[in-house]
């Protein structure tokens, strides 16, 4: 083999390597870079106006679903609590957000009760109608109103993963629902490490 050959060989080999070793073992789908998800400027359930960088310095993990919801949103709230106590010491460094997509019927009375059976740390927003359709869009989220036998039991047919930013308000994973709160635990070690 030339000289030449060799160095070319060697420089592919150190090239390929480096590429390997760029992404993090992430255990949700790494949408680093994304161009959407930017943010929100939205009340809370006592009424404060929060946005994204409200939680600088913090992971946030934002979920989009309704208090009426009968199984995922509850599941995935329950999981959010049991990884922020997985966190240990570094629970405080991870801030859920829950993001109504029924303001009709999810007043600020009743979201207070609901995220505090959570964690009274987590925050929920409630979006007027025409703000949740603009946010929806932006996160590239699904939902729908499926009526039910009276005007106010209806349901929402909705996505159900969520979204996690670093502590520089980045968004950086898309956590599909049911993924277990170890799964998601470890990849918030991993940006809080700056990963």
């Amino acid at each position: 083999m030339h000289k030449r050959q060799f160095l070319t060989a060697a420089g592919a080999g150190l090239l390929l390597a480096a590429c390997g070793q760029d992404k993090p073992a992430f255990k949700g789908v790494d949408i680093t870079g994304a161009d959407y998800a930017k943010g929100w400027s939205l009340p809370d359930q006592h009424g404060q106006v929060r946005t994204l960088q409200d939680f600088a310095g913090k992971v946030v993990i934002v979920f989009f679903g309704y208090t009426q919801c009968p199984d995922v949103c509850p599941t995935s709230m329950q999981e959010l609590a049991e990884v922020k106590r997985l966190l240990g010491a570094d629970g405080d460094k991870l801030q859920g957000v829950f993001i109504t997509l029924d303001p009709e019927r999810d007043t600020a009375e009743l979201l207070a009760p609901y995220m505090a059976n959570f964690d009274a740390s987590f925050v929920a927003l409630r979006p007027t109608a025409e703000q949740l359709a603009v946010l929806a869009k932006d996160f590239k989220i699904y939902y729908k109103k499926v009526d039910g036998k009276t005007p106010t039991s209806y349901t929402m047919d909705h996505s159900a993963g969520s979204y996690s930013f670093d502590p520089k308000g980045h968004v950086r994973l898309f956590n599909r629902y049911g993924s277990g709160a170890a799964a998601l635990a470890a990849d918030v070690k991993l940006l809080l490490q700056g990963v």
